[in-house]
């Protein structure tokens, strides 16, 4: 081997070590930051369940995880927690879905059309910022209590933003790139199919994320006021009834289905980085 051949040889294993030195590095930094999680988890929860027992914390009010446990067993085996669980995933799903297909029509159609964006942009902005749970009981008396209501309830809570937030970044595209499609003799249709939506997949992935939070929100206030089934129920029924079991299990049950729903959608986002 010559020594030019045997120099690059050297500085590739070098640049491998080096390579290597950092993924370990990385790796070992993700892992200590998900120990300190899980004991963050574990530290909170051991602190609420001693703390009911030396009386720090009143169980009548606050539970605690045992309690919450107990009652999750038991309206396991009735069969009644997956009721309301699957009442609030469906709810939350469909609204999920309405406001993303909605909101992109609706933000293509303004990026299509200037005028129009003109005409609309004040009222979306004012119908953004107005507070939704002021129009729920509205959508009562619209719709009636029931699945409907609630659905209509959450996609309200962001639709508005969606619809805003895709139409900034449709205009936000670089100019030069749709100079180009009219340049090679493309029409409009071309610029939308070609460049503005294949270069904002990863903005509407990233919306989505935001989406699916606000949607389950938007479940929760409707169930609030319209349900006669689902998380949101069992929480105000809870505390009407003065069941604050029933209510602290909801709030918990609530945060790991908001935490699946965003992991899934950041598991397909990786994919499509990938």
């Amino acid at each position: 081997m010559s020594r030019k051949n045997r120099k690059v040889s050297s500085e590739s294993l070098n640049i491998s070590a080096a390579q290597k030195a950092y993924v370990r590095k990385h790796l070992l930094l993700k892992r200590k930051i998900r120990i300190y999680q899980y004991l963050l988890l574990i530290g909170f929860i051991a602190f609420w369940e001693i703390s009911t027992h030396i009386g720090i914390v009143d169980p009548f009010i606050f539970s605690s995880p045992l309690r919450v446990m107990k009652t999750i067993a038991h309206m396991t085996i009735d069969g009644q927690l997956f009721y309301h669980i699957g009442i609030t995933l469906l709810e939350t799903l469909v609204s999920f879905a309405l406001v993303n297909i909605v909101g992109l029509i609706i933000a293509t159609l303004l990026w299509w059309n200037d005028s129009l964006s003109k005409v609309l942009e004040p009222y979306l902005i004012v119908l953004n910022s107005l507070p939704k749970s002021a129009l729920a009981p509205v959508f009562i008396v619209w719709l009636g209590a029931n699945m409907k209501t609630i659905i209509v309830a959450a996609v309200s809570v962001a639709l508005f933003g969606s619809i805003i937030t895709l139409y900034s970044d449709f205009k936000a595209v670089e100019e030069d790139k749709i100079k180009l499609i009219y340049t090679l003799g493309g029409k409009k249709k071309d610029v939308l199919f070609k460049v503005v939506l294949p270069s904002n997949i990863p903005s509407m992935i990233s919306l989505m994320k935001v989406n699916i939070g606000l949607s389950l929100v938007g479940v929760i206030i409707g169930e609030f006021l319209a349900a006669k089934a689902g998380l949101g129920y069992l929480i105000i029924y809870g505390s009407q009834v003065f069941r604050l079991d029933w209510v602290i299990m909801s709030v918990v049950i609530l945060c790991i289905v908001a935490t699946g729903l965003y992991k899934i959608l950041s598991y397909f986002e990786k994919r499509y980085t990938r």
